[in-house]
């Protein structure tokens, strides 16, 4: 393994910042629905799946979750599989989109509630909001802030954080600079690891991009 890919600049100091993200577990009551931010809860039956999982994180991380439930059941599960009791911190900016006025709906509800904001949504579906929502671009602008805020206060270190789909999105788009069009159409699985590391200062010797992305729905 080279100096870099160790996470070590030419000092010996370490250098690059490593992000586990986890999308929680599978959603119950979901019945086809645009939940986005709803409090449902989740399915954690799966024992030798949060073991297997668990298996596959770093010793010793910092923990974040999002406000919602689901989030902090599936980190209970993964830390029942280890024994582990670490408290982990709440991050608002990484919730699920927030989809208004249709939260709760089906799409064929949405359309024949007004027909007129549907077909503007579709116009530009991941730069529109819905009616009193949030576009998918907004949860980009917020969880870039919140990662770059979080990555700068813990240079060097592991950080595990169960959140939403859309929220582990935004943050690969904000590692490969994607516009918000593209990012919309990365799939985030349930249970999955998306690896995405900051290195400090750059690439190798300071050249390159600052983000490099290991592993997606792994």
């Amino acid at each position: 393994m080279s100096e870099h890919e160790a996470g070590f600049n030419g000092n010996g100091a370490a250098c690059v910042t490593r992000w586990w993200w986890i999308r929680h577990a599978p959603v119950i009551g979901g019945n086809g629905r645009l939940y986005g931010c709803e409090d449902l809860d989740c399915d954690v039956s799966d024992a030798q799946r949060f073991a297997e999982l668990a298996g596959r994180l770093p010793d010793v991380p910092l923990w974040f979750v999002t406000p919602l439930s689901r989030t902090r059941k599936t980190l209970r599960a993964i830390h029942a599989a280890t024994d582990c009791n670490a408290e982990a911190e709440s991050v608002e900016a990484f919730l699920e989109q927030h989809f208004g006025d249709w939260q709760g709906l089906r799409w064929s509800e949405m359309e024949d509630r007004d027909p007129a904001a549907y077909a503007a949504f579709w116009q530009n579906p991941s730069g529109n909001a819905p009616p009193h929502g949030e576009s998918f671009s907004d949860v980009m602008a917020r969880v870039a802030v919140a990662v770059d805020r979080i990555t700068g206060r813990y240079v060097g270190r592991d950080i595990v954080c169960v959140a939403h789909g859309g929220s582990i999105r935004a943050a690969l788009a904000h590692a490969l600079e994607l516009h918000h069009e593209r990012a919309l159409s990365m799939v985030i699985e349930t249970l999955s690891i998306t690896r995405i590391d900051h290195i400090q200062g750059g690439g190798l010797h300071g050249h390159g991009k600052p983000w490099r992305v290991v592993g997606v729905n792994t």
